[in-house]
Order: structure tokens, then sequence, then C-alpha cells
């Protein structure tokens, strides 16, 4: 099965990631979902993820990972030296994620919000969206 990664489609950020992902996902490992799409919210439920996640959700082998979890996880599968920075898991998870809250927290004031114009992704890239 491939990993699935949730994630925000009305932030500006999040968006940047999902194409910052797939420009160094070669294999194709991840497809993606929005957080508010049917499908999003469906496996959000299915897999128990809080209402109120504000990151970038990892469905892999049968679990949710959120945060530093999710982000760690997914750079290990990218091209490059991206790997690398699964390194950072080592780093007890609160302080981590600390971090990563902090980003979530200001991501829309930093990055801002979509209005109604998105990114029209090729043929290539609209299989990879569930």
């Amino acid at each position: 099965m491939k990993r699935i990664v949730l994630f925000d489609g009305e932030c500006n950020f999040c968006d940047a990631s999902v194409q910052f992902i797939i420009k160094r996902d070669p294999y194709e490992y991840f497809q993606f979902a929005s957080l508010q799409s049917e499908t999003g919210a469906q496996l959000s439920k299915d897999f128990g993820v809080p209402d109120d996640v504000d990151s970038l959700v990892l469905i892999e082998k049968g679990k949710a990972y959120t945060k530093s979890g999710a982000a760690l996880r997914i750079a290990k599968k990218l091209d490059g030296l991206w790997h690398l920075a699964f390194l950072f898991i080592i780093v007890p998870a609160p302080i981590r994620d600390s971090v990563y809250d902090f980003v979530a927290r200001n991501r829309y004031k930093w990055f801002g919000k979509k209005e109604e114009a998105c990114m029209l992704p090729t043929p290539a890239e609209r299989k990879r969206f569930i």
C-alpha cells in the first residue's frame, strides 16, 4: 500500500510542501489527500486523527503519524540527501514537535492562505491525489 500524506488544502505552505515531496519522490511512494476532502476526512476518522490536527499527517503501515514524526518519515523516503533528516528522530519528540508547532501556528501569517486559485497538477501528478 502507498503511503498517504494528508495536508491542509487551504495552506500555501502545505501546498508547497506537497510540491516539494512530489519533486523528490521519483518512485511515487506517496499519495496525497487534502484534510478538507471527503477522502481526507474519512482517512482521518479511520486512523483516529484528532479533528484539531494542525499538521501534515502520514499514514504508513496502518498507522497515522503527525507533526515532526510525519515530516521525518516523509523525508526518509525522499531523493537526495533529504533522507538524512530522519536522523533528527533521535531528538525527543516534545522538542521536535515544539519547533513544528511554532511553524504550524505561524504558517498562514508567513505563507498565506489559499483564496480561489490552486495549482493544476499535471496528469502524472493528478493520479497521486486520492
